[in-house]
């Protein structure tokens, strides 16, 4: 039989996997005001510093999004009659448990968000700065995390596995794959999503939430000449 005339299998596998989160990301923004523009600007940069020494003393670097400044008009619109301003970093939090590039699948299972574990600490701590706000953390995983990949992987077995189930119920076996594609997939991808907290005398108790990770792929196959009674 030729590759012309052989005999095609199309399935789709699918794989999910719950993991933990990677990372935590949150904001913080310093804010100013006062009818003296040179001011907000002094009181915005000391802001700024004071959260920076508190991110280095956790070992934390974060990204700043820019400064806002906005000045307050008159009745009439002509006369800036005060200044406001803002001043926004993102905070990425690496998971210890999760950087190491060890196996979650090997040994015990990692706790989750055991990496976090100063993570409440460090927001308590800069949310009781003098005119702070935080927001967060959103829970997500590294890019190119390997949860990625594994679930892929699952996601290629289950399609084998049903082809498979095809080529034996014909009395076949699968010869050669022709194609390998992702496909759709109607569930759900990893998740950014907020964390649940509560008040604590330390800071805040965070409960880190599991990332659900998902693939699905379309497999091609030719099989053996079937075998029809």
């Amino acid at each position: 039989m030729t590759a012309v005339d052989a005999t095609v299998v199309v399935v789709h596998g699918e794989a999910r996997r719950e993991v933990p989160p990677e990372q935590a990301v949150f904001s913080v923004t310093v804010s100013a005001a006062d009818r003296d523009k040179a001011t907000v600007l002094s009181r915005l940069t000391r802001r700024a510093a004071e959260v920076g020494e508190i991110l280095e003393r956790h070992d934390v670097t974060a990204e700043s999004t820019g400064i806002q400044l906005h000045p307050e008009f008159d009745r009439r619109g002509e006369r800036a009659v005060r200044y406001s301003g803002t001043v926004t970093s993102t905070v990425t939090v690496t998971d210890s448990a999760t950087s190491t590039g060890s196996d979650p699948g090997a040994g015990s299972e990692p706790s989750v968000g055991s990496g976090f574990d100063r993570l409440g600490g460090l927001l308590a701590q800069l949310a009781a700065g003098d005119l702070v706000s935080v927001s967060g953390p959103w829970w997500q995983l590294r890019p190119g995390s390997r949860a990625g990949a594994d679930v892929r992987r699952e996601a290629v077995t289950d399609a084998l596995d049903r082809a498979r189930e095809y080529a034996s119920a014909v009395g076949s076996t699968l010869s050669r794959i022709v194609e390998i594609a992702d496909a759709e997939t109607d569930g759900p991808h990893p998740m950014m999503r907020a964390a649940t907290f509560e008040a604590a005398d330390a800071g805040f108790d965070l409960a880190p939430v599991t990332q659900v990770v998902t693939a699905r792929v379309r497999l091609k196959v030719t099989i053996t000449d079937p075998v029809i009674s």
